[in-house]
C-alpha cells in the first residue's frame, strides 16, 4: 500500500480579498501582483498552513485563474511554498494544474432575473466580476496524466435530465426556455484529474459548487448547488451518466475502476446551512464513496462550543462544507483532520481573523492507496 495525504483548502485568494475597503474597484490582476513579491502576509500564512500539514495532493478553491502559470500557480509554488514560512519547512509541488472556469465569464443572458443582461456578476456564467475569479488549482507531488483529463466547464444545465426545478412563487418558470437552454451547470468547473502514483492510478474529482444563497424566492442557486453535486453523483454511476458530455468531446461517466477522491468546497452540509435537502447526501450516501470518516478539529469544537457538530466544521461561519471523500475501492482511510488550532495554541495566529488566511480551513485525509495485485506480488 502507498500512503498518501490528500487535502482541500478554500484559500480566499481572489481579488475582492485584496481590496482595502469594499467600495474599492476590483483589480483582476490583484493576485498576480501579490504572487510576484513572495511577501504578502495572507498568502504567506496560506503557504505556512500547507507547509504545516504537508499534503501530497491539495486542491485550492478560490485561487484566481491566471492563464500564464508562471505568474499564477507556478509563482505561488516558487515564491511562497518553496520558501520556509516562520519555521515551517518549505514544500514543493512539481505537478500543477489550472484551467479556465465559468466565474466572471460574460453570458448573453439575464441569469439573475433583474431585467438586464449585464454579462457580469449574477449574469456571468458563474457569479463573478472578471473571468477566472474564484478559480481552482491542483498541486501534486505525483504526475498528472494531462492527456486523460476530463473537464465539464461548458456542460449545459438543460442537458441534465430531471434537473432541479427553478420556479417563481406562483409556480411559473423563472427562466424562459431559450435562456435556460444556454446556461452552464458548473459555476466554476468540474475536473476529473488522473494522477499516477507509483504506477497506480488515482482520480481527483474536483469542483466548487455555487453557494445555495444570494438568490431570490426562486432559489436558483440552491437548485444549481444541488445539481452541481449531482453531476459527480451521476458521473460515478454508470446507469445514470449517459447524458454527460465533457469539454474534450467525450461522453458518459467515470471510466474504468480506478480509485478516486471527490475533493473541494461543496457549499453544502447535511445538517446545517441553506443547501437543498439531500444535496450533499448525494455524495455522502453514494454507493461508491466511503464517507465514514468525518475530519474534526479542537479549534472548530471550541469555536462553536455549544454546537455538537462544531468539531466537524470546516468554515468559520460554522458548517461542514469542504470535503475529501475517497472511493470504497482501492483506498483505505488511515486518519483525517481539519487544520484549526485552538486559540491557546501558537499556530492560531494563522486564522485569528479572516484576513489572516481564509474563512475556510484546510481539510485532509491520510489514505492508503492499494497496489494492483500484479504489482503487489512483486512488491
Amino acid at each position: 500500500m502507498i500512503p498518501i495525504r490528500i487535502a482541500t483548502f478554500n484559500v480566499s485568494m481572489e481579488a475582492s480579498n485584496y481590496r482595502r475597503h469594499p467600495r474599492e474597484p476590483l483589480q483582476p490582476d490583484a493576485l498576480q501582483q501579490r504572487l510576484a513579491t513572495g511577501r504578502h502576509r495572507q498568502i504567506r500564512n496560506i503557504a505556512e498552513i500547507i507547509q504545516r500539514v504537508r499534503p501530497d495532493v491539495i486542491l485550492l478553491n478560490e485561487f484566481d485563474y491566471i492563464a500564464d502559470k508562471t505568474q499564477g500557480i507556478d509563482a505561488f509554488n516558487c515564491n511562497y511554498l518553496n520558501r520556509p514560512q516562520r519555521g515551517a519547512k518549505a514544500i514543493d509541488y512539481p505537478y500543477r494544474y489550472v484551467a479556465p472556469v465559468n466565474t466572471g465569464v460574460p453570458s448573453p443572458f439575464d441569469i439573475d432575473g433583474d431585467g438586464v443582461a449585464s454579462g457580469v456578476g449574477g449574469d456571468a456564467y458563474g457569479f463573478g466580476f472578471y473571468p477566472g475569479q474564484y478559480g481552482m488549482a491542483l498541486l501534486s507531488r505525483y504526475p498528472i496524466q494531462t492527456e486523460q483529463i476530463r473537464t465539464f466547464q461548458h456542460f449545459r444545465w438543460a442537458q441534465m435530465p430531471n434537473h432541479q426545478p427553478i420556479h417563481n412563487p406562483d409556480g411559473s418558470h423563472f427562466y424562459d426556455a431559450a435562456t435556460f437552454a444556454g446556461l452552464r451547470l458548473s459555476s466554476k468547473s468540474h475536473w476529473d484529474l488522473p494522477l499516477l502514483i507509483q504506477n497506480q492510478p488515482l482520480h481527483i474529482l474536483a469542483a466548487h459548487p455555487t453557494p445555495p444563497v444570494f438568490d431570490g424566492a426562486e432559489k436558483r442557486n440552491g437548485a444549481r448547488n444541488f445539481d452541481e453535486i449531482r453531476l459527480w453523483a451521476d458521473y460515478l454511476q454508470p446507469n445514470n451518466s449517459h447524458y454527460l458530455s465533457d469539454d474534450q468531446g467525450g461522453h458518459g461517466g467515470f471510466r474504468g475502476d480506478a480509485p478516486f477522491v471527490v475533493l473541494g468546497d461543496y457549499n453544502a452540509s447535511a445538517d446545517e446551512g441553506n443547501s437543498r435537502s439531500g444535496a450533499i447526501e448525494q455524495l455522502l450516501h453514494h454507493p461508491a464513496i466511503n464517507a465514514s470518516e468525518i475530519p474534526t478539529s479542537s479549534g472548530g469544537r471550541n469555536h462553536s462550543s455549544t454546537n455538537p457538530l462544531g468539531a466537524q466544521h470546516t468554515a468559520a461561519w460554522r458548517a461542514r462544507v469542504d470535503y475529501v471523500l475517497p472511493s470504497k475501492r482501492g483506498l483505505t482511510i488511515r486518519n483525517s483532520g481539519v487544520f484549526w488550532p485552538t486559540k491557546d495554541q501558537p499556530l492560531a495566529r494563522l486564522m485569528q481573523q479572516r484576513s489572516d488566511s481564509s474563512d475556510h480551513r484546510l481539510v485532509w485525509l491520510d489514505l492508503h492507496l492499494h497496489l494492483h495485485q500484479a504489482t503487489a506480488d512483486t512488491d
